[in-house]
């Protein structure tokens, strides 16, 4: 069977929070201020990420932004693929606010296919019609297979299929905040399998 073993650590809980406080900096710089801004986490790692470049924000800035939760599992175009990996679980959708002529900041961990964003796209435009729709990732990883990119990225991390990205936060993992770098080993009688989002 196919195994992770962790080949590397990307950045440890410093770099996370130097990287989450030059995303709400390039935030504020891109969109002029923070008066029309909101932030949308998607789930389920993007909620702590969003929460976080918020309290940034805050702080730069003294005003509280609007934060919202988007689950879009069931808006992906590969549901059928996820099904058969493990059972789907719809996770909370709370936008406590109108998306319509706002700049949105859509918040993810991991950018990889693309797909993911795409489901956020859709799920959001049938919620209202924002200004604009802009995405923060703390790790951009490659292998794009829709044309979708990051406005505001913590890192690039150029991968294979074979590794994986695992970003660690409080309230998810324990322990110390974390981006690690795993790599898919075969031993006898694996049957291999490619890697999903």
């Amino acid at each position: 069977m196919d195994q992770l073993h962790e080949k590397a650590r990307i950045m440890d809980a410093k770099a996370v929070e130097r990287a989450i406080q030059r995303i709400g900096y390039e935030i504020i710089e891109h969109n002029r201020g923070t008066e029309n801004i909101v932030l949308i986490g998607i789930q389920r790692r993007g909620v702590p990420l969003a929460q976080s470049i918020a309290e940034h924000i805050r702080s730069m800035e003294g005003v509280k932004i609007p934060i919202g939760t988007l689950d879009v599992t069931f808006y992906r175009d590969d549901l059928s693929i996820l099904n058969e990996r493990s059972g789907t679980e719809k996770a909370e959708t709370d936008i406590p606010f109108s998306v319509t002529a706002r700049d949105v900041i859509l918040v993810d961990d991991v950018l990889f296919t693309g797909r993911t964003v795409r489901a956020a796209m859709e799920a959001l435009i049938e919620s209202g019609r924002p200004r604009t729709i802009q995405l923060a990732v703390l790790i951009d990883r490659g292998h794009r297979e829709l044309p979708i990119h990051a406005d505001y990225v913590g890192k690039n991390v150029p991968t294979s299929h074979a590794e994986f990205v695992s970003v660690r936060l409080p309230g998810f993992d324990g322990g110390e905040d974390g981006v690690v770098l795993l790599e898919k080993t075969r031993t006898e009688g694996s049957g291999g399998g490619a890697h999903g989002e």
